[in-house]
């Protein structure tokens, strides 16, 4: 009987171990490293778009607010928009590929992470997923977003325990944009990168834009969880928004345009910094 049972539970542990080698095999590989900087590129393109529309639309020179989708939507009305969605999707895929994998074993080919680090790279590989399904639909004429955020959390609310959910998903944002912050202030990105492979004129830019862009978003993932939190307390998924709600509450605030020229512009440095990361990140 011990035996048998051992036996047993040896067969259950190879296919996790056959996975857990199969993805040592691929963290090595050269493709994976590549796909990785790609997808730290495209994922500057889609911040890029976002913080320009938002800054003009601060600078009263049309522009909107829009979140990831939008952008992707945006791209595909560029010329050659196709080619150019194209190539963000694919982009996009190897992104999400790489934050899943070195969620899945631990660590890349050049860093290691801690088990914060996993469940952050497993949730966010997740989300750049849906981002690039999103980026094929819109290639396909499939449409071009995720849904409504006040629609997605009415559909959350009239669950068992919706209440609840949408409370911790607003709480899980506030606690994102709490990390984002901590990141800027203390400069704690700058851990992820090659910092001793940089110029004297390098590094201060870098710092700049990831400070810049980490503040701006934690500004944006704030707000869309007190908005979440706000709709799960007031049982009203209206009160739900987005990137491109938060956007807009920024715009319509005390400050108005203020307030959102800068965080728009923080966005668009942190295109930047997700660009010059693909050059200096370790993977």
């Amino acid at each position: 009987m011990t035996m048998q049972r051992s036996t047993s539970t040896g067969a259950g542990r190879a296919p996790a171990r056959k996975a857990a080698v199969e993805g040592e095999r691929v963290a090595r590989r050269d493709e994976f490293e590549w796909l990785a900087r790609a997808g730290l590129v495209a994922r500057g393109v889609v911040y890029a778009i976002i913080g320009i529309l938002a800054v003009k639309l601060a600078l009263g020179h049309g522009g909107k607010a829009t979140d990831q989708q939008g952008a992707l939507a945006t791209i595909a009305q560029q010329p050659f928009g196709e080619v150019l969605l194209s190539l963000v999707a694919i982009g996009l895929a190897g992104y999400a590929f790489w934050r899943l994998v070195r969620a899945a074993i631990g660590h890349g080919p050049e860093a290691s992470d801690d088990t914060k680090d996993r469940i952050a790279g497993a949730v966010s590989g997740l989300a750049y997923t849906a981002l690039c399904v999103t980026a094929l639909g819109i290639l396909i004429g499939a449409g071009g977003g995720g849904g409504d955020p006040d629609e997605a959390t009415g559909g959350v609310l009239g669950w068992p325990a919706g209440r609840v959910l949408v409370g911790l998903a607003g709480l899980a944002f506030i606690g994102v944009a709490a990390d984002q912050g901590y990141k800027g202030v203390k400069r704690r990105f700058l851990e992820d990168s090659k910092t001793e492979q940089m110029g004297p004129r390098m590094r201060p830019v870098f710092t700049a834009v990831g400070v810049g862009g980490h503040l701006s978003r934690m500004v944006v993932f704030a707000l869309i969880g007190v908005f979440l939190v706000r709709a799960a307390i007031d049982y009203d998924p209206d009160e739900a928004v987005g990137l491109d709600g938060a956007l807009a509450k920024l715009g319509h605030s005390s400050y108005g345009p203020v307030a959102l020229g800068v965080v728009a512009a923080g966005l668009v440095c942190f295109a930047a910094y997700s660009v010059l990361d693909a050059r200096y990140r370790r993977v």
